[in-house]
């Protein structure tokens, strides 16, 4: 558990990957791109593992269409902090034109910046500072968001950047993080997938 400053109260955060997303074979970080839904069954065990709870959302439309489809009629706060890492020069290019960067060391792959984008190191500054701030609000909260987002939650739990890169973080995936009194973080669950 990781010390995350004085909270009085318990705060459970859902953190839970959009749907897949209809990329088209291309890198799409902050290209805004649709998510393919799947059917009613596994929304409905997504839906049932989290309960009710508060939602927060990238702007991003693959995370809006996720948390529409998860809670109909609810409308989510918009976090811009919230968006996928900025590949930069990366961004819409064909995934096997992509630089292999896949055997780089953790510690050098968290700071490692795509040309005109920024690093994970960096995505995690920008995203620590919400989740800081749920933490500190009570109750349950779902923040549906990205692959980046959900592990720079757990690089903040874990008290290491990089070590939130070694987590596998698959579509409409369910992370589970309490924010405990005292101001610890715990991991409650990583990457649960329904259906």
């Amino acid at each position: 558990m990781q010390r995350i400053g004085q909270a009085d109260v318990t705060t459970e955060l859902w953190l839970i990957r959009h749907a897949p997303a209809r990329h088209e074979g291309r890198l799409a970080g902050r290209r805004d791109v649709p998510c393919d839904l799947p059917g009613a069954e596994v929304l409905d065990a997504v839906r049932a593992a989290v309960g009710m709870a508060s939602v927060l959302c990238s702007p991003a439309l693959r995370c809006q269409q996720t948390a529409a489809a998860l809670w109909p009629g609810v409308e989510p706060q918009l976090e811009p902090r919230l968006w996928e890492q900025d590949f930069g020069a990366w961004e819409n290019r064909p995934f096997e034109e992509l630089p292999d960067i896949g055997l780089m060391p953790l510690n050098d792959l968290a700071t490692h910046r795509p040309p005109g984008g920024e690093s994970y190191a960096e995505q995690c500054a920008r995203v620590a500072p919400v989740l800081r701030d749920l933490a500190g609000q009570g109750g349950r909260i779902a923040v549906v968001a990205h692959a980046g987002v959900v592990r720079a939650g757990l690089s903040l739990a874990l008290g290491s950047v990089p070590a939130g890169l070694a987590f596998q973080v698959a579509p409409l995936s369910v992370t589970r993080m309490i924010a405990v009194p005292g101001g610890l973080w715990s991991i409650a669950g990583v990457n649960r997938v329904f259906g």
